[in-house]
């Protein structure tokens, strides 16, 4: 499937902010390199980010940096493209049966699951992630499910938030509405 150049979001809700992600092909699969600044609960941060997914949309490869107002970060994530993860050069077993990254200050990232899933209508499935935190980038795990209830409509929950949505996505399947989160912008 076919990629923009470039997309762009709205943060709304629950902060306020922007995220830019331009996409280019790579060994097979793709690189996505962007950027999110946001202000959430009063605290500011801002993330670049460069993620190398292979042709079937397994995270191999996550360079992220941030700044918030504790300082700046930077962390390295690694994938074998079979579910191991290492963080910063260090094996990270929590993470093992992860096949995405999911960066909290990324709605770009929801579209790499529903890429490698490749969900019929009506089907469902558990999609955990390395997950990346906005503020700090501590790296930890995060359940998560995805269900194709559309053409472009995904049932999203994810249970350690208490959170659940009707994910929108385009003829990309990039996120177009992320309810209280992002939208995309034309």
């Amino acid at each position: 499937m076919s990629l923009p150049a470039a997309a762009s979001w709205r943060h709304q809700d629950s902060r306020t902010g922007l995220e830019v992600a331009f996409f280019t092909e790579h060994d097979g699969g793709w690189r996505i390199n962007g950027a999110t600044t946001a202000v959430q609960g009063g605290e500011a941060w801002f993330v670049e980010y460069s993620i190398a997914v292979d042709a079937a949309w397994h995270t191999r490869r996550a360079e992220i940096s941030g700044r918030s107002a504790t300082g700046s970060r930077r962390t390295v994530l690694e994938a074998d493209g079979g579910g191991r993860w290492r963080v910063d050069g260090v094996p990270d077993p929590r993470l093992d049966g992860c096949f995405d990254v999911d960066l909290e200050s990324s709605s770009m990232t929801n579209t790499l699951p529903v890429h490698r899933l490749g969900l019929a209508l009506g089907a469902a499935a558990e999609a955990p992630a390395a997950y990346v935190r906005a503020g700090d980038l501590a790296v930890e795990r995060l359940e998560q499910r995805y269900e194709r209830i559309g053409d472009h409509d995904f049932a999203y929950t994810a249970p350690v938030f208490a959170f659940s949505c009707v994910l929108r996505y385009d003829e990309h399947l990039l996120v177009v509405d992320y309810p209280g989160i992002a939208v995309r912008l034309p």
